[in-house]
């Protein structure tokens, strides 16, 4: 899939997108209508890799990947880049100063609503098309992608509303400008569109097991059924997660899936896609250059490979080499650092220490000098793959892996006091998987075990969100790193231990409850749609 996906993206987004008032206007002689388009098995399959292509964005007029919410904005990564106030929109997020004209937020806030304008548009041209088509047009088939474009809504959707809470409803294609303004509906009815369409999905879509291996990568069942487990858990409905969790883990209706053997095969690039992958963005190299791209709003981003490893690599190159150089966002936290036990080997694959650097000034801030490990993109001869464009690096976006279902069930156990056997099972074995040994099935095991497993990969924001302890964490982070704080267990490049001061936490406003838990509605948005502000801002 990683190739196949793009064959239609300009045929599939200009029929979609760019000429969609031309369809109301009255036929001229030779004017193609848009039934005449979806005709065949290719149009169909076209239309809905269309829709998977906004995943991929992270750079429109600013920088917009998730992760700048999902790690910066938490406890377990500082921002990092030149100095303390480049990218500044994102300076702002991860202190609490976030004012409703930030750039990041629109960008990121827009893509989503491409994503879900495409997804509209193969639900409902490939659901008005009459199978037998062609010999590969079969009922299967057609369900199969429809049930593709109802996990990308619903994916879309979820990524908004988790952080600006209710957004306009919006389940058909828009077709004339009178409709584009649409009110602000509730989170409640979000999550309920959500919902639907991921059980539909489910129902629909194809295990990993009966895919092509060019089409890997595309949305399963098992990517249906963890979506959700996350979505109920983020509801409450702890046992509803936990029904969907038994039957993608035990009864494995949602394909095959398991731990790899070794954690860090996650993210060299020869891991894209492996038996631990139930959902990822898909990336490739290609040289060619996306500044000045195609956005809808002529903004940029039409990468086909992935961004981060260029904003995350280190400033100087003596850790990924001369010539594989990056900016230095996305610093991991001393917090998060101290977090790991003694002797677990998920440290070293999460967080690099630099203990030479060219420019201090640069590259330490707040006395921070830790490098993100896991999108550095990395292969297993131990080298780091060159990118010979800034945004065309192949290393895939891992959304979903099977030991955040593993965890995720584990949550679901013990929120329902249910099955408590089996949340200390699910546990242990990401547990054991580096060496580690057993702990008793508790919330704070729990919570411990997806900060460590899942760090940096941009759950932990959202993680503190929805078991509502964001405020505190985030006030208790500020209070401990205010002033200068001491740490240690770093060496330097003669293998010295040293210690080295801290004070990441000075720049932060205090959090707000009632506030700070979602993110300002763009105020292009407000003004434009007439859509209600969140409270706050």
């Amino acid at each position: 899939m990683k190739r196949t996906i793009y064959t239609a993206i300009l045929l599939a987004a200009s029929m979609g997108m760019a000429s969609c008032q031309d369809w109301l206007t009255e036929q001229a002689p030779a004017k193609t209508d848009i039934k005449d388009f979806f005709t065949s098995t290719e149009a169909a399959e076209q239309t809905v890799n269309a829709a998977y292509v906004p995943l991929q964005w992270e750079y429109s007029n600013d920088f917009f990947p998730e992760w700048f919410i999902g790690d910066i904005c938490s406890d377990d990564a500082i921002k990092g880049g030149e100095n303390l106030t480049d990218e500044a929109t994102l300076y702002d997020m991860c202190n609490f100063k976030t004012t409703s004209n930030n750039q990041t937020l629109l960008d990121y806030y827009r893509s989503q609503w491409q994503g879900i304008a495409r997804a509209n548009l193969a639900i409902e041209q490939v659901g008005a098309m009459e199978t037998g088509t062609d010999e590969n047009f079969t009922e299967s088939m057609k369900n199969r992608l429809i049930g593709e474009a109802k996990f990308l809504r619903a994916y879309y959707y979820f990524r908004l509303v988790r952080v600006f809470g209710g957004v306009p409803r919006i389940e058909k294609p828009i077709y004339s400008s009178n409709d584009w303004k649409q009110p602000r509906a509730t989170a409640e009815s979000i999550y309920e569109l959500i919902l639907s369409d991921l059980a539909d999905a489910e129902a629909d879509l194809w295990i990993k097991e009966d895919y092509d291996d060019e089409d890997l990568g595309r949305a399963t069942k098992g990517a249906a059924m963890a979506m959700l487990m996350k979505v109920n858990l983020y509801l409450g409905e702890y046992d509803t997660a936990r029904q969907w969790g038994e039957k993608l883990i035990y009864d494995n209706e949602g394909g095959y899936y398991d731990l790899c053997p070794n954690y860090m095969d996650n993210f060299y690039v020869e891991g894209d896609n492996g038996i631990e992958s139930v959902f990822e963005i898909q990336y490739y190299k290609e040289g060619t250059s996306d500044w000045g791209g195609d956005l809808p709003n002529g903004g940029h981003g039409a990468s086909r490979g992935t961004f981060t490893p260029t904003m995350t690599r280190p400033r100087s190159s003596h850790i990924c080499g001369a010539g594989n150089t990056g900016y230095g966002f996305n610093k991991p936290s001393i917090d998060l650092y101290n977090e790991f036990e003694e002797g677990d080997p998920r440290r070293e694959y999460t967080i690099v220490t630099q203990d030479k650097v060219d420019t201090p000034e640069q590259e330490i801030h707040y006395g921070n000098r830790f490098i993100s490990r896991k999108y550095l993109c990395e292969n297993k001869a131990g080298g780091f793959e060159t990118i010979d464009n800034a945004m065309r690096c192949p290393l895939n976006r891992k959304e979903i892996r099977y030991a955040d279902v593993l965890l995720m069930y584990a949550e679901a156990c013990i929120e329902s006091n249910t099955d408590l056997g089996r949340a200390k099972e699910a546990i242990n074995r990401v547990r054991a998987r580096v060496g580690l040994g057993e702990v008793e099935a508790t919330r704070e095991n729990l919570r411990h075990e997806r900060r460590v497993e899942l760090g940096m990969e941009g759950h932990r924001w959202f993680d503190l969100c929805r078991w509502g302890i964001v405020g505190d964490t985030m006030r208790a982070y500020k209070k401990k790193y205010s002033g200068e704080i001491e740490y240690s267990g770093l060496v330097d490049e003669d293998g010295i231990g040293y210690a080295t001061k801290t004070n990441e936490g000075n720049d932060m406003f205090d959090f707000v409850d009632g506030k700070h838990e979602l993110f300002p509605i763009p105020w292009e948005e407000t003004s434009l749609g007439g859509l209600e502000q969140n409270p706050g801002y």
